[in-house]
């Protein structure tokens, strides 16, 4: 449906509700899979959806209900259900009330024509470009291609009134064969920016090169660690307490530091739901537009991103940071930038006497997100770094690692990033880091 038969759609719930205030979001999206492994393609899948959530306050009580069905019967039933959940809710004393109009006079359609329009045989063609470079020297690909649009309407009635749309394309790729495995990945806007070729010769030589690791002791080294590593670290990062709920709950690590340094002065943080390297967003799921929320600026703590009901509690405005309803975690920033620098990985390298060279992190863990402990292991390409030179590939390592000293301590930063999932970030080498046991793989 179009933006208006959206919001149409919206009007009708706000038409239909007995709350004091009713917020109404309706969510379409066509989206579709390429599953691939040993070497085959073995699942298309393709899906169209389109849910409807009512959020009913009756005083401050609160009820959400959730829906598939967006008949005008299902949607006038739906809020009537959320009013009768509100009204057997207990009184949440801090919520004052759901967020009113702000101007936006943006673009809202983010969305590209050939990622919405990208079909079987395509994603098809790009999955054999990285299983034909993997098969090539008798290793095996596995791994996913997907595409899709994603459309978004909010209305509530106070008058807020938001459409958007945005597209997504996305790859990942695991290639193993003698005892390695090489990993690749890329998610973008654009379909242009998915290449099967790429994706298939990171992994294939990643997989080549890590083959018959050995182990190495535990300890502290030099660490290399490419840019999804860099993501995953600062994605927990933010989870966990660049959030002004974590804030109000004395849970996060910016409690009492904001102005403070916390980190080396090279690191920059920020949130932007409309920096074009990452999945744009105009309005957050409230309604409320968007806006670039600086976090840490050269290694000071600036600030932290808001919704609409932790920002009605200390009598400020929402930077656009609301998540659906109903919502535990509170707002999150999930459009991230780390500032870039002026080296690459090659450089990092050369420069290191001895160190490890980490692809990406796997099943990482907050231990402590005051003190931003995180855990974690190395996974699909981790190599041991001497004289400047890749020496040869290593078991994998778990480490235990406080985020905020690990970029206390950074001395060369990237100047080339990418995206993954919901950072952009470049490369990072970080004089110190903590690997606290060894694995047999």
């Amino acid at each position: 449906m179009d933006q208006q038969q959206a919001l149409d759609l919206c009007d009708l719930v706000l038409q239909a509700s007995r709350a004091d205030q009713t917020e109404a979001v309706l969510s379409t999206e066509a989206t579709a899979l390429t599953r691939f492994a040993n070497n085959t393609i073995h699942q298309n899948v393709a899906e169209e959806g389109v849910s409807a959530t009512v959020r009913a306050v009756v005083g401050q009580r609160v009820g959400v209900a959730s829906s598939t069905d967006v008949s005008p019967e299902g949607l006038r039933e739906l809020a009537d259900a959320a009013y009768r959940l509100a009204l057997v809710s207990a009184a949440d004393e801090d919520f004052v009330s759901l967020p009113g109009p702000l101007p936006y006079t943006g673009k809202t359609d983010f969305a590209d024509a050939a990622a919405a329009a990208c079909g079987p045989e395509q994603r098809a063609a790009t999955v054999a470009e990285a299983i034909a470079l993997a098969a090539a020297e008798d290793f095996t690909a596995s791994g996913a291609c997907s595409t899709g649009l994603i459309e978004i309407a909010v209305a509530n009635s106070l008058g807020v009134r938001s459409a958007q749309r945005r597209s997504m394309a996305e790859m990942s790729l695991v290639v193993s064969g003698a005892g390695g495995s090489g990993y690749a990945h890329t998610c973008s806007p654009r379909l242009a920016d998915l290449s099967g070729g790429s994706l298939g010769r990171i992994a294939t030589e990643k997989c080549r090169a890590s083959r018959d690791p050995q182990p190495l002791p535990p300890g502290e080294y030099t660490v290399i660690l490419e840019a999804e590593a860099v993501a995953d670290m600062i994605m927990m990062l933010s989870m966990y307490g660049l959030g002004a709920l974590a804030v109000q709950e004395g849970r996060s690590f910016v409690n009492g530091r904001l102005g403070e340094q916390i980190c080396g002065d090279n690191i920059t943080i920020w949130d932007d739901g409309l920096d074009p390297r990452g999945h744009r967003l105009a309005y957050d799921f409230e309604g409320v537009p968007k806006q670039r929320v600086p976090l840490i600026t050269a290694g000071v703590a600036e600030g932290v991103v808001w919704d609409s009901y932790t920002a009605h509690k200390e009598g400020r405005q929402s930077t656009g940071h609301g998540l659906p309803a109903p919502n535990s975690w509170g707002p999150v920033p999930i459009n991230l930038f780390v500032a870039a620098g002026d080296s690459s990985v090659a450089d990092m390298i050369a420069q290191t006497r001895r160190g490890v060279l980490v692809t990406r992190f796997h099943y990482t863990n907050m231990v402590h997100p005051i003190k931003t402990v995180l855990t974690g292991m190395t996974r699909d390409g981790t190599f041991l770094i001497e004289d400047g030179q890749i020496a040869r590939a290593i078991r994998n390592l778990r480490f235990t690692q406080s985020i905020l000293e690990a970029l206390s301590c950074v001395s060369l930063i990237s100047r080339e990033g990418k995206l993954a999932d919901y950072v952009w970030a470049p490369a990072m080498c970080v004089d110190r880091f903590t690997f606290s046991s060894a694995t047999e793989f």
